[in-house]
């Protein structure tokens, strides 16, 4: 399913590209031949830094098949691509103000982002799920009371978090944190009991911890699965092509 995703995502935004007078994202990278990536550090498998302190990922391959369809409809074989690492705090502020053409990571699409940002086709599906140690007997959300639970600042996952707090009286202490390392440490070095993270994220941080089989991952989940996307502005119509419109409903 992943390669007809990816290119129909490059076909929409190469079609956009053909429009006679440029505007807005495509007019920004035809004057300053460059086009910005967004990229967070340890999303894996969607955008990390590999063992040459690169980023890659599934999300970053989507993007870069995008910008060879920019280069191409631009006739402009000679932009550069930049990146940036960002957090899930700052993403969308870097999208609004312009710093960022692109946001190649696991970004949930859903409706209160896109007053703000704009998304392309979903690419996954994942729904928020905690992690915690085995030993802790700690299997469904209700078992979560009076925990301290950590989740990444600037998340769904965070939101979700705190409306289940609210709505279930649970008493939890949250604890954010800066990125997805720091929150599995906290886990992994107990000053957290739980981690809640989207479930497909917390199968790899798991896969990749000094001691896999001590941690376990919740059942009951705290939403339905959601789409992620790449995200760019909105309202950039040269850049989003009209038939985008259709794919990126929450």
């Amino acid at each position: 399913m992943r390669l007809p995703i990816i290119l129909l995502a490059v076909t929409c935004l190469a079609g956009a590209a053909s429009a006679e007078d440029l505007t807005g994202t495509l007019q920004k990278v035809k004057e300053t031949k460059k086009i910005t990536l967004g990229y967070q550090e340890a999303s894996v498998p969607f955008s990390y830094l590999d063992g040459n302190q690169k980023p890659v990922g599934f999300a970053m391959d989507i993007c870069l098949r995008i910008v060879d369809a920019v280069k191409k409809q631009l006739n402009m074989p000679d932009i550069s691509v930049e990146t940036l690492a960002v957090t899930s705090s700052n993403r969308i502020p870097l999208m609004v103000n312009g710093t960022l053409d692109l946001h190649c990571s696991a970004t949930t699409n859903n409706a209160d982002r896109q007053k703000q940002v704009a998304f392309t086709n979903t690419h996954f599906l994942s729904a928020t799920r905690f992690a915690a140690r085995k030993a802790a007997n700690i299997k469904a959300i209700d078992d979560l009371k009076g925990k301290a639970v950590t989740a990444v600042a600037g998340s769904v996952n965070l939101t979700q978090l705190a409306k289940v707090n609210t709505e279930r009286n649970l008493g939890i202490n949250i604890m954010p944190a800066k990125d997805q390392a720091e929150a599995f440490l906290l886990l992994e070095t107990d000053r957290a009991q739980a981690y809640a993270l989207d479930d497909v994220q917390l199968a790899v941080a798991i896969a990749r911890s000094k001691d896999p089989q001590a941690f376990m991952i919740s059942e009951e989940t705290f939403s339905k699965p959601e789409p992620y996307g790449i995200m760019l502005r909105r309202e950039d119509a040269p850049f989003k092509a009209p038939a985008f419109g259709n794919s990126t409903r929450s």
